[in-house]
């Protein structure tokens, strides 16, 4: 077994955990995330390793507002779903999503077998994420953990 910086990423484990209110938490049973960057202990950004169950989703459509994100097809087919359109991603396969460019996304499993993706993401602290296909906000705080409202600013 190889000991840090060098790990076994299939050795850490998987959690579906979401900082989602119900209705939206239950959509997230299908996803399971490996922490990837925080095994190592980095705080400039995160690594995780996203597994999606056919029938799944990676969260609900979203955009950020200060954080950039990175995603790289590992395994199955992923639809990536945009406010523009659908698109078929296959292993190799990879999208970006600038901050601020309003462009809310999401991966969806549609096939028989589980998607892997590589998800890369800043930390810029003072993110805001917007859902236009939910009644659904979400504001970092401080501590980088983030806060879900409704879009008028009321609490679930």
């Amino acid at each position: 077994m190889p000991t840090l910086p060098a790990f076994d990423p299939l050795s850490l484990p998987e959690s579906n955990a979401t900082g989602y209110p119900q209705p939206y938490a239950e959509d997230q049973k299908k996803r399971f995330n490996r922490r990837l960057g925080n095994h190592v202990g980095l705080t400039n950004f995160g690594v995780n390793l996203t597994r999606i169950l056919p029938g799944g989703q990676s969260s609900a459509l979203h955009g950020h507002s200060r954080q950039d994100e990175f995603v790289w097809v590992l395994e199955g087919e992923a639809v990536l779903e945009t406010e523009a359109g659908e698109q078929l991603l296959r292993p190799g396969q990879c999208a970006g999503f600038p901050a601020g460019s309003g462009g809310a996304h999401r991966f969806l499993n549609r096939g028989d077998r589980d998607v892997l993706l590589l998800v890369v993401g800043d930390r810029t602290a003072g993110d805001e994420v917007h859902y236009p296909g939910i009644d659904m906000a979400g504001r970092q705080l401080p501590d980088g953990k983030f806060l879900f409202t409704r879009k008028d600013g009321s609490a679930f």
